[in-house]
């Protein structure tokens, strides 16, 4: 079956419609078609099933039916005070109906002594119940009438009430379509998984969605919808990740190479965990298979991540081929830079930084030997990743903090090599289960999930201004101990004057504190130049400043074992991930070491909640999933990733579970059919070629 064809038809043929109306849903809602129409879902219900007796009605209740006798109906003030009041009574008692600015007609036609039915939101004050502005009418046989039934309530715009499209006109329009005797869509869902999950038919699912007959029947509806969504959204990326393996060939490196089995067996500066054994395994069998690798690691702040890219690194290097490393801001690059540099120095392993900051001179020296193959691992910045770089034969790309980049600008590394070389993206911000399989299911994900022997906990405690005193003595106690000290005030963007005055009056506060000579403090932030900031990150480094004070530009890539302790101020503006990278800045070394948020007494629900997980817990990936929970897969994702998720139903926060049975369905379906030839497929076929834009290109897994 097929959807009926007149789904196709413009909405202005619709009673109600017209021209007008038809082009102004379309502009603010983008519906065009009876078919967009149908699929405009109810954004909320409200109840109208059953009637209440007035004694009934208790405060928890939103909203209630009611039918009664109106008496005293009489209008109180003049003017912008006028208000229409009356009682509504029945058996049981009665209640205050009360309307501001009454509308003429109602004037006109309420009277006395008549039923009424009404609805509306009940309020008590004192004794009484009230329902300001409720939705009334008179009732001709009060002893023969029944409840309303469930009334969905559709999203709109005040344009598209000013051009006298109502929510009447909207529920008769699409009431015609489902009715009509020949209504039915085509189910792109194959009846063994309908009956396997015991979903209902998309056509009653429909109907039910617009036109329920209780609260539980929406609910099935709904969740048929939000698990074909979601399907559809797994199926997409298990479809890509089908075609990578099958399509996009990759170098095969045969052997692991004398270069990494010397580093292993001879210079790794400490044991490796068992987690990054394992993911280097995994690493490894992906690099020796000949299809490319597309691998997202996760780790949490310190767990050596950045040890497994080398090893990666060392694998591509010791076949004749070349590594880079892109990692998104300088001080981070400067940091990758400067370590490995230290753990090759005494294998044959020629690297170099390259960042906007490199000068002319170096970078001609730079390009030349990426083109001859001189250069065998490059590390920089998103200066890597533009078009008059070349290497030789470039054979793992290794991106760090990939949040920070673009697809657009990932996809550019395909080109700088005639296979498409190895690609690993690492991240220190753990991404949830949900989200990780909805933004990245079509990588093969490894997780390094334990850190490395005698990294002790992190005591994180919540001051506010008025503790200020005693943290500036704690902090006087750890330097006099030898430690160092970082303060970081927040950077956003669409306030960076206001947050430049708050780090200089910080500072100069810190300064009164910590007076010179006995104290010296380093400043870092957004708007210093290059080499002024790493000037003060080296003066931090080598411990010839005791406190640094700096805005976010630190969150990733400082690494002072000397550092105990993290003041962050400022605290409840922060995300929960950034607190905990920041939080990584220290416990680098041997001793304890300390993180202090501090914040206003008076802060929002939300970001108690934030600070209250970061003193309760280290796991970064309990953190995710709060922090998923506070600020829902768009903010957490960033800006770069938006449009990946483009859910119109579901919410894979809340609809997590439909998520797992929707991806385990996918896998079923492309195990049993990778094709999608069988005739109860053809369904899905049809609709992943739609959403694909036509591009299915199955003759490349076959």
């Amino acid at each position: 079956m097929s959807d009926h064809p007149s789904l196709k038809n413009s909405v202005s043929l619709l009673n109600g419609f017209g021209k007008h109306r038809a082009e102004l849903l379309n502009k603010e809602f983008g519906i065009e078609s009876l078919y967009d129409l149908l699929f405009h879902f109810p954004i909320r219900y409200v109840d109208k099933s059953r009637f209440y007796s007035i004694s009934e009605i208790r405060s928890d209740q939103t909203f209630v039916l009611v039918k009664g006798v109106l008496f005293d109906l009489r209008t109180v003030g003049e003017g912008r005070t006028k208000r229409l009041v009356g009682e509504l009574k029945d058996a049981t008692g009665s209640l205050d109906l009360v309307w501001f600015k009454p509308p003429q007609f109602l004037l006109k036609t309420l009277k006395n002594g008549q039923v009424y039915q009404v609805f509306g939101k009940a309020s008590r004050f004192g004794d009484r119940y009230s329902i300001a502005h409720p939705e009334i009418s008179k009732l001709s046989n009060p002893s023969e009438v029944k409840g309303l039934g469930i009334e969905p309530i559709y999203s709109s715009t005040e344009k598209l009430q000013k051009a006298g499209l109502s929510q009447r006109i909207i529920k008769e329009g699409l009431r015609k379509m489902v009715t009509a005797v020949d209504f039915g869509l085509a189910e792109n869902l194959p009846q063994t998984l309908i009956k396997k999950l015991q979903l209902p038919q998309k056509t009653e699912a429909i109907r039910t969605v617009h036109f329920p007959q209780n609260l539980n029947q929406v609910d099935l509806a709904l969740n048929r919808f939000k698990f074909e969504e979601l399907f559809f959204l797994q199926l997409r990326l298990l479809y890509k990740k089908l075609i990578g393996q099958k399509k996009i060939k990759g170098r095969r490196f045969e052997h692991v190479g004398d270069l990494f089995l010397t580093f292993y067996k001879h210079h790794l500066p400490f044991e490796l965990t068992n987690a990054q054994k394992r993911v280097i395994k995994e690493i490894r069998n992906d690099l020796g298979s000949g299809v490319q690798m597309n691998r997202l690691l996760q780790g949490d702040v310190g767990s050596g991540k950045t040890m497994v890219a080398l090893l990666s690194g060392l694998i591509a290097i010791g076949n004749n081929s070349q590594a880079a490393i892109i990692a998104p801001t300088e001080i981070l690059a400067q940091q990758h830079y400067n370590d490995l540099v230290s753990l090759l120095s005494s294998l044959p392993v020629n690297v170099a930084l390259l960042t906007g900051s490199t000068s002319k001179k170096d970078r001609k020296v730079i390009f030349e030997d990426l083109l001859s193959g001189e250069l065998h691992l490059i590390i920089g910045t998103h200066a890597l990743i533009e078009d008059n770089v070349s290497f030789k034969d470039l054979g793992v790309a290794i991106i760090d903090e990939q949040h920070r980049f673009g697809v657009a600008q990932r996809s550019k590394l395909w080109k700088k090599a005639k296979v498409p070389p190895h690609i690993l993206v690492m991240t220190a911000t753990p991404i949830p289960r949900t989200l990780a399989m909805s933004h990245y299911g079509d990588l093969d994900v490894s997780l390094i999930d334990e850190l490395p022997p005698g990294r002790k906990p992190i005591l994180t405690q919540h001051r506010t201004d008025s503790a200020r005193l005693k943290v500036f003595q704690f902090m006087k106690s750890e330097i006099a101990k030898g430690r160092q000290i970082y303060i970081v005030y927040p950077l956003i963007q669409e306030s960076e004057t206001l947050d430049y005055k708050d780090l200089m009056d910080g500072y100069e506060s810190i300064q009164r504190e910590f007076p010179l000579p006995q104290y010296q403090i380093s400043i870092v932030h957004g708007g210093m130049n290059s080499d002024a900031k790493a000037f003060e990150m080296r003066r931090f480094e080598k411990g010839e400043t005791q406190i640094m004070v700096a805005t976010t530009v630190i969150e990733v890539g400082v690494n002072v074992p000397n550092a105990s302790v993290m003041v962050i101020e400022s605290a409840e503006r922060f995300g929960l991930s950034q607190l905990h990278q920041l939080r990584g800045r220290v416990g680098r070394g041997a001793e304890k070491s300390y993180c202090i948020l501090m914040s206003g007494s008076k802060i929002s629900e939300d970001a108690r909640t934030r600070l209250e997980a970061m003193v309760s817990t280290q796991n970064g990936f309990e953190l995710s999933e709060i922090d998923l929970q506070l600020r829902g897969p768009g903010d957490l994702m960033g800006t770069q990733q938006s449009g990946t998720l483009q859910l119109k139903v579901s919410d894979i926060v809340k609809d997590s579970e439909i998520l797992y049975r929707a991806r385990e369905a996918a896998e079923w379906i492309l195990a049993r059919d990778p094709e999608l030839t069988l005739a109860e497929h053809q369904g899905i076929r049809t609709t992943l070629n739609r959403l694909l834009k036509g591009n299915l290109l199955w003759s490349y897994i076959s």
